[in-house]
């Protein structure tokens, strides 16, 4: 009868908590994409086109020491110089636009492609045409920069060459002069003519050099891949927003969820009963056993399976609540409902037809009244007998105690004493004349079933258990509340009662009420029948005393005679 007691919540938990609150889920996932792709819409478009432009070396190229880049050309630098001043004017001079060029500069991204001389220059706007313009532009505009650099570079080259080349000329010439005026013995010619050899040399090298610097063709690079007009904009990103709108929703989703299960008071499942109102839980009636509630289940489908494990885990529980001194008093459980409805009823008769079955002597008592279960087929109904006489007609003092209890049709060990037929009996079920119809039936049993009212209607239910071993607390999902089991828990163990545990169905959907059973009224029955008719039988409610058989007899004796 222990039950582990879950300490937190686990993954199981988890999903079953979002599996019982799915449409919240996934509406809040809807309303997430509905709200990113109207965002979408509402947001400005970015169009972004590139231009690929092969970068070549030129005379003024040079790698810095550690670069990122091997090879003649820092293309690090040549990225940055895209985005320099002096280029963005050129761009907008071939935008033809009065923009200011550091605006213009802030929309360009350069990117550099591993192991290549390439740079992709990228331009972003508002308009596709706009964006294929300003990076066609910006590549130009490198471009026409770095040619510009380039002959200047060249130039200021040729130009130091000249004036070196003017600079050694007069030098040639004064030396030249010099040897001009010596005598050919003279001792220092041999120094002039060396000087002089010196500077020719000097001045052939620089030629050289000029020549080929007035003959270089310089080419800073060109474009490969031109700019393209973009088909769609770049941001916003369509998927990008609505997967993110998604995911917020979804999330936001679990967070309702999450609410929702926090301040639900409804029992949702058996494995909260223990956690959230510390009462174990006995058993699950789980919806694949198909709930009635006009007939017990059979012994042998998946309802008769949970009631039968259920009878044996009460027989195991009450055989050690029992005083030794009363082993020949039948063992009584009362049965009731932490909330109004059908619960208890089919709890009380399927325990007692499950105990019936094992051949022990079984007295199922209905003292729920049925003006408390709208629409729902009294207990009589379910076990197949009628509903009158019942309890309600014994404690009245209408009949016997033995002519209203009826024996079950298909179950020949289980006897059953109804309702009745009062439509109100208020006060009656806490009266001694109940103490004493319970006290008498415990003698003739070996177990006494009894189904109570809920908790919630009345305090009968607490009376019932002041005379009983033992309780159950039949709790029906999705209308009963956390705090009606916690306070029929704590009505029952007030009175003394032990509670066995909680009995767990599924919500229960009244059936409409059909045609009340036929039977054969018995002798006794017709008997008792006849002695109310004629008023033969009065007896005084509160000091009702059960007829035994011997009794009944005389009274059918009388009965016969006054009706002769």
């Amino acid at each position: 009868m222990d039950a582990a007691h879950p300490g937190s919540m686990d993954l199981s938990d988890y999903l079953g908590l979002v599996r019982r609150h799915w449409w919240v889920v996934l509406l809040l996932t809807l309303v997430g994409v509905a709200g990113a792709a109207a965002v979408t819409r509402t947001l400005p478009r970015e169009y972004v086109s590139s231009t690929s432009v092969l970068v070549q070396p030129s005379g003024g190229d040079a790698n810095a020491a550690g670069g990122r880049t091997k090879g003649e050309i820092n293309l690090d630098t040549e990225a940055q110089l895209v985005r320099s001043t002096q280029v963005a004017t050129t761009a907008a001079e071939l935008l033809r636009t009065k923009a200011d060029p550091r605006e213009l500069s802030r929309a360009v991204s350069v990117e550099v492609p591993p192991n290549t001389t390439v740079l992709q220059i990228k331009y972003a706007a508002r308009t596709p045409q706009l964006a294929q313009a300003g990076s066609h532009a910006f590549a130009e505009a490198y471009l026409r920069s770095r040619d510009e650099n380039a002959h200047d570079d060249l130039n200021t080259q040729i130009k130091a060459l000249n004036a070196k080349l003017k600079q050694l000329s007069l030098q040639l010439g004064q030396v030249i002069t010099k040897l001009g005026k010596l005598p050919g013995d003279a001792p220092n010619r041999p120094t002039l003519d060396s000087q002089r050899g010196t500077l020719q040399a000097q001045i052939n090298q620089l030629n050289g050099k000029l020549n080929g610097l007035s003959t270089t063709a310089v080419s800073a690079g060109r474009i490969i891949s031109d700019a393209g007009l973009p088909s769609r904009p770049r941001k916003p990103d369509l998927k990008i927003n609505l997967a993110g709108g998604a995911v917020l929703g979804a999330l936001l989703g679990l967070l309702a969820a999450a609410l929702r299960h926090r301040l639900d008071r409804r029992v949702r499942r058996a494995g909260d009963v223990w956690r959230r109102a510390d009462v174990p839980v006995l058993a699950e009636v789980t919806g694949r056993a198909k709930a009635r509630l006009d007939d017990v289940f059979p012994p042998y489908g998946s309802g008769g399976r949970i009631f039968n494990r259920l009878r044996n885990e009460v027989v195991a529980a009450i055989a050690s609540v029992i005083p030794a001194a009363d082993e020949n008093l039948g063992r009584a459980v009362v049965v009731t409902g932490a909330s109004r409805g059908p619960s208890a009823t089919l709890v009380a008769a399927n325990l007692a037809t499950a105990l019936a079955r094992t051949g022990s002597e079984v007295v199922l008592v209905g003292a729920h009244q049925t003006d408390l279960l709208v629409g729902v087929p009294p207990l009589a109904g379910m076990v197949g007998v009628q509903p009158t006489p019942g309890l309600s007609d014994v404690i009245c003092g209408r009949v016997a105690l033995a002519t209203a209890l009826q024996r079950a049709p298909r179950t020949p060990h289980l006897r059953v004493l109804a309702t009745g037929a009062t439509a109100s009996a208020a006060g009656l079920l806490q009266s001694q004349a109940l103490r004493d119809i319970v006290a008498q039936l415990r003698t003739q049993c070996d177990y006494l079933i009894i189904e109570a009212p809920s908790t919630e209607a009345s305090a009968d239910a607490q009376s019932l258990a002041g005379v009983a071993d033992a309780a159950i607390v039949a709790i029906e999902l999705r209308r009963t509340r956390y705090p009606q089991v916690t306070d029929a828990a704590e009505q029952l163990r007030r009175v003394g009662t032990v509670l066995l545990g909680a009995v767990v169905v599924p919500r229960l959907k009244p059936t409409a009420p059909g045609p009340a059973p036929t039977f054969a009224p018995s002798a006794a029955q017709a008997s008792s029948a006849a002695l109310v008719s004629s008023g033969a039988l009065v007896e005084d409610t509160q000091h009702f005393q059960c007829l035994d058989d011997t009794k009944l007899a005389e009274l059918d004796a009388t009965a016969g005679q006054g009706a002769a």
